[in-house]
This record gives structure tokens, C-alpha cells and sequence, in this order.
């Protein structure tokens, strides 16, 4: 008898892959304009340096809690002509436009803390699915070149984003804030962004067409995978999830005896509630609805593919780093570098606007590293080893910060720290997608998300803490766990796999 043929998903071309990735140019001059400037608009209202990590925590918070229920979701949607991860897309971008249109009419820290997590959910609302998207558009051997394309698209959007500020006061816009107000500079160029991420995210919408659900299964790596991932729960004793709710009342209790900052509570609750969230999924799974959103989400969560663990170590001390990063870099540069700490001076706002030429550097170098130096390197050193050289060369950079006090200079450090981002965006999800179920590519992508979220809300609540006890007013320091984060993400990618 004669075999079926074997169906395979068509091999895109260079106009298939530029479409599928399109639309992250524009989510990612969103996410630039937001780590470039939010500590500038916080400060510019009032908040002081010691209050930016407590406002900062609504964008991790909203990415833990929004990425595992949309890749969920969307792994379950089908909208006929619009697709099953679109919808997403062009919901997310409306929102993401809209916040970033509100957010200079901020009258207060309040109003621009609410449009921060306004604006960060629905990046991530966008986001997610464009990870899950790589994986059902392309074939498994395209995954490399589908990521690296997505990670250029990432560099060159922040790139844009970046440097909205300096060119426009390069060009004459006041870049003075007024007192409580926000520069001109800020205001015009988050309405610039908000256009053009929604223009960005509908080239995609427009140019793309999703596989239905029976050419999915069609497939046969889809077939294949489709029983892969998640765990029986009902299996589980109930008392599985009371360690993570006695760990967050310890630390509750922990913050209230060692006065800590109160914004470590978030953190106990965090821990509390995937208690909780464990003993509902459980109950539910016994009662028969194992398919429920909970059950399903902590069920796959706990149920993670092996390397999907490994790579998870990695992700958390990564993105301690760029987190650092992202918080403390204006402040870092206006007070060793341009001598001032002042929000209201003019050399502060000055500095503000060269750290968005410093992040340009570092995500325009990504977006040449990801296309040209990652492919060539992981041929030669294997995927996993190429994660930890770059991760090395990221650490070398956040030290040159605390060596360096030429302003000049500090390019050098982000050529680095740019190679880094771009191994970091790529490199994990090129390894991942070609290991995960087809059938639940958005939810573990979301869950692989968590391990970005985490450190993020770490150091948003615990670094407060550490600063003030050993380093008060001394921010430099910050680039110094930085590096050391970096360092230890690289010798831990090292136990990914030698042939991987």
C-alpha cells in the first residue's frame, strides 16, 4: 500500500517573512518609547529616583498576568478571515495607540502609572501572539531565520523609537519640561509612535493569511506534537500548592519585620497567589474541567517541556539585566556623566535624551548582530554556546558604565550590550519553537514569558530595598548587578545542550 505524502507548510520567502514580523517594528517603537522615557516622564511629575521601581511594577505585573491567558486564548480562536492570532494584534495595537496618544496629557504620577499599565498590557496583548505566529506561519527549518528577522524588525522599531526625542529637539521642538509637565519633545513623539505602531501591526493584518485549524493538523508536525505538554493535575495532592502560599506569607512577614519597602508585598502576594491559583486548577481538573483556562494554564505551566526549564534559568537572570537596565540607565548617565540629578535642570533632560541615542545604538547593533553575527556564530558554536558568548559581551558592556565617564564612550558599551539583546531575543525562541506542541505554541509561549516577567518584578520590588541599605544615591552600582546577571545567565546556557 502506498504511503500518504507527507504535507509540509510552503517555504516563505523573504516578502513572507517580512510580512509575518512587520508588525513588532511598531510594537517595539511602543515598548522603546516606554523604557526610554517613562523614568523621565515619572520624575519630570514629581516621583523621586527612590520611587521609580514601585511605579515601574505595573508593566512586568500586567505581562505576567496578560501573556499566559492571550496565548491561551489564542491557541483556542479562530475568527474565520481574521485568523486565530490577528485578532490579538490589531486589539492589542488600538489600545497600545491609544494609551500612548493619552499618556503626555498625564496631570499627575497617578494618571501616567495607570496609562503605563494601560499601554504595557496591551503591548503584550499584541506581542505574545507574534511569538506563537513565527512558529505556525513558518516550517521548523525556517524557525532560525523567522526569529532572526523578528529580532531585526525589534532593533530597528526601538532604533525609531529611541530617537523621536533627539531629533526632535535636534530640529527645534522645546525639550524643556515645564514645571509638573512633560517636554514637548516626549508629548510629540509618543503621538509619532502611537501612529506608527498601529500602521506597523495592520501591514501585518493586511499581507498575512493564517493556516485554518484543519491545515494546521494537516501538517504532520502538528500531528505530532499535538499530545505534547501539560500535566494531570488531578493526579496532584492538594496540599501542592501551600509551599508557594506559606513562602508568600513568610515573605509578607519578612517585609513587615525588616521594613522593607512595601512594594516587596507584591512579591508575597505573587507567591500566595499561584498558591491559590495551583489549589483551584487542581480542584477543577478532579471536578472534570481539565480544559478550563486554570487548570489548563497551570497544568502546562508545571508541565514544561525539559528544555523549556533550562532556558527558563537563563531567561530570569537575562532579563534582570535589561530590566536594570531600562529603570536606571537615565539616572545612571545624567549623574555621573552629564552632573546632574536634577529632573528639572537642562542637563538632566539632555542626558535623558542621550541615553535615546544609547539605545539606539544597542538595539540598531541587535538588529545587524541577529541578521549577520548570530547565524554565522551558531554555526560555528552550536546555538547554545553562541547565547553564552553573547551574554558575556552584554556583561562587559553594563561594566564599562561603572568605568567610563566619558558620555562618548558609553556607545561602546552598548555595542556589547546590543549584541546581548539580539541573542536574547532570538536565540531562546529559535531553540524553543522547533521543541514545543504546535497545538500550544501560544500558551507556552505566554508561560515562557513568566521568566521575563519575574526578574523584572524582582528588581522593581527587591533593588529598591538593596539600594537604599548599601547604596543610597549611588545608582552606578545597579550596572553592576547588571553585569553579574549577564554572567550568570551565560554559564547557565552553557547547560542547554552541547548539540543544541
Amino acid at each position: 500500500m502506498k504511503e500518504a505524502a507527507v504535507l509540509e507548510k510552503p517555504r516563505q520567502g523573504w516578502a513572507g517573512l517580512w510580512n509575518i514580523s512587520f508588525g513588532f517594528f511598531g510594537i517595539q517603537i511602543g515598548f522603546a518609547l516606554q523604557n526610554a522615557n517613562m523614568s523621565r516622564v515619572f520624575q519630570s511629575l514629581g516621583s523621586s529616583i527612590d520611587d521609580l521601581p514601585a511605579l515601574w511594577i505595573a508593566a512586568p505585573l500586567t505581562g505576567l498576568l496578560v501573556q499566559p491567558v492571550v496565548g491561551h486564548l489564542s491557541d483556542r480562536t479562530w475568527l474565520g478571515r481574521l485568523g486565530r492570532r490577528r485578532p490579538y494584534f490589531l486589539a492589542g495595537a488600538v489600545l497600545a495607540a491609544s494609551a500612548l496618544l493619552a499618556m503626555p496629557q498625564s496631570g499627575g504620577l497617578l494618571m501616567a502609572a495607570m496609562l503605563l499599565w494601560m499601554l504595557d498590557a496591551s503591548l503584550n496583548i499584541s506581542m505574545e501572539p507574534f511569538r506563537a505566529f513565527v512558529g505556525d506561519m513558518l516550517r521548523k527549518d525556517q524557525h532560525t531565520a523567522g526569529y532572526a528577522v523578528q529580532t531585526a524588525f525589534i532593533g530597528v522599531g526601538a532604533v525609531v523609537g529611541s530617537l523621536f526625542p533627539y531629533v526632535l529637539d535636534h530640529i527645534g521642538v522645546s525639550n524643556v519640561a515645564p514645571p509638573g509637565g512633560i517636554p514637548d519633545t516626549v508629548r510629540l513623539s509618543f503621538w509619532a509612535g502611537g501612529a506608527a505602531l498601529l500602521a506597523a501591526v495592520l501591514w501585518t493584518v493586511l499581507t498575512t493569511r493564517e493556516y485554518s485549524p484543519e491545515e494546521q493538523a494537516a501538517f504532520d508536525e502538528a500531528a505530532a506534537e499535538s499530545a505534547v505538554g501539560g500535566e494531570n493535575l488531578a493526579a496532584r495532592s492538594m496540599v501542592s500548592g501551600l509551599p508557594w502560599i506559606v513562602a508568600g506569607l513568610l515573605v509578607a512577614l519578612g517585609v513587615y519585620v525588616w521594613k522593607l519597602e512595601k512594594e516587596v508585598y507584591l512579591l508575597g502576594g505573587l507567591l500566595a497567589g499561584y498558591g491559590l491559583a495551583v489549589l483551584g486548577a487542581i480542584r477543577l481538573a478532579r471536578a472534570g474541567r481539565g480544559t478550563s483556562m486554570l487548570a489548563g494554564i497551570v497544568g502546562d505551566f508545571s508541565g514544561m517541556p525539559p528544555i523549556m526549564k533550562r532556558l527558563a534559568f537563563v531567561q530570569f537572570f537575562s532579563w534582570s539585566a535589561l530590566f536594570i537596565m531600562w529603570i536606571n540607565t537615565t539616572p545612571v548617565v545624567a549623574q555621573y556623566h552629564f552632573g546632574s540629578a536634577d529632573p528639572a535642570s537642562a542637563a538632566y533632560q539632555a542626558a535623558a535624551n542621550w541615553v535615546g541615542v544609547l539605545f539606539s545604538v544597542y538595539n540598531g547593533v541587535a538588529a545587524i548582530a541577529a541578521l549577520v553575527l548570530l547565524p554565522w556564530l551558531a554555526a560555528r558554536l552550536g546555538k547554545a554556546r553562541t547565547h553564552a558568548a553573547c551574554l558575556v559581551l552584554g556583561a562587559a558592556g553594563f561594566a564599562g558604565f561603572m568605568v567610563l565617564r566619558d558620555p562618548d564612550m558609553l556607545t561602546v558599551c552598548e555595542i556589547g550590550i546590543g549584541i546581548a539583546w539580539a541573542s536574547i531575543l532570538a536565540m531562546p525562541y529559535a531553540i524553543l519553537a522547533s521543541s514545543l506542541p504546535q497545538a500550544k505554541l501560544g500558551v507556552f509561549m505566554g508561560l515562557f514569558n513568566v521568566f521575563v516577567v519575574l526578574p523584572q518584578l524582582l528588581v522593581a520590588t527587591v533593588m529598591g530595598s538593596i539600594m537604599k541599605a548599601f547604596f543610597p544615591g549611588e545608582p552606578i552600582w545597579t550596572m553592576g548587578f547588571a553585569a553579574a546577571t549577564l554572567l550568570v545567565a551565560a554559564f547557565a546556557s552553557l547547560r542547554i545542550g552541547k548539540d543544541i
